[in-house]
């Protein structure tokens, strides 16, 4: 008799915010610093060195003295899961319940820690799979893959050239109103058309529209897939 596969671990609420929290700031493999975590969570230094100690001790991540913490296999692999029902649940709340993308984030945060693992596959094969959330963040399959796009920041984007807007953080809803209020939005085409300098605004086009002025740190926050016809 072949024995059936064993089910992931079922961590607690706490354990969970703190190894998604660890995977996002992390996610280019660098160690992530206990000041940060605090800040990601909004909790005190202390309180994050206890709750590392005890995802040391179980074997959910490897702390380097003076480096910071990384994931073991094990908790990127935790990580990843939470991960997946979070953007899972923001792509079916937005396609199948009419949330707007700049209020799903909070909805999707409260619910992550409540749903299983089989419901959000049904809701991903409901959607048909997709790889991106409604923010464009990827997400992972049911194997723990994820795509690693190669965005450029707007701000980044030389002047002339035509790009596309592909992904930018939930976490801000007036950030996320705002840019729905230019006329963006994931999957946008546009045109640079200026850029002032020292770290100045950058202004686009979208399509026949008017030209639109963004500052240079939330340009700096838009990731942009630039065209490959280059520069119009």
């Amino acid at each position: 008799m072949v024995a059936a596969a064993a089910r992931p671990a079922k961590f607690s609420r706490s354990i969970e915010d703190y190894l998604k929290a660890i995977y996002t700031l992390g996610a280019g493999g660098e160690p992530v610093q206990t000041s940060a975590i605090a800040q990601a969570l909004d909790v005190a230094p202390a309180s994050v060195s206890g709750m590392l100690r005890r995802l040391a001790e179980g074997g959910l991540l490897e702390h380097s003295p003076y480096r910071g913490v990384q994931l073991t296999d094990s908790g990127r692999e935790a990580a990843l899961r939470v991960v997946r029902r979070h953007r899972i649940l923001e792509s079916y709340l937005t396609s199948k319940l009419g949330y707007d993308w700049d209020s799903v984030h909070d909805e999707a945060e409260r619910l992550e820690h409540a749903v299983s693992d089989e419901l959000i596959d049904r809701m991903a094969r409901t959607l048909g799979d997709p790889s991106y959330d409604p923010h464009g963040a990827p997400i992972p399959t049911r194997l723990g893959e994820v795509a690693r796009p190669d965005h450029v920041p707007l701000s980044d984007i030389p002047v002339g050239a035509t790009a596309e807007f592909r992904v930018v953080g939930d976490k801000d809803s007036d950030r996320l109103r705002y840019i729905t209020s230019l006329g963006l939005k994931v999957g946008t085409v546009f045109q640079v058309v200026d850029r002032a300098p020292f770290r100045g605004p950058v202004t686009i086009r979208v399509a026949d529209g008017e030209p639109q002025v963004i500052g240079h740190e939330l340009a700096m926050s838009l990731g942009c897939i630039v065209s490959a016809e280059g520069s119009a």
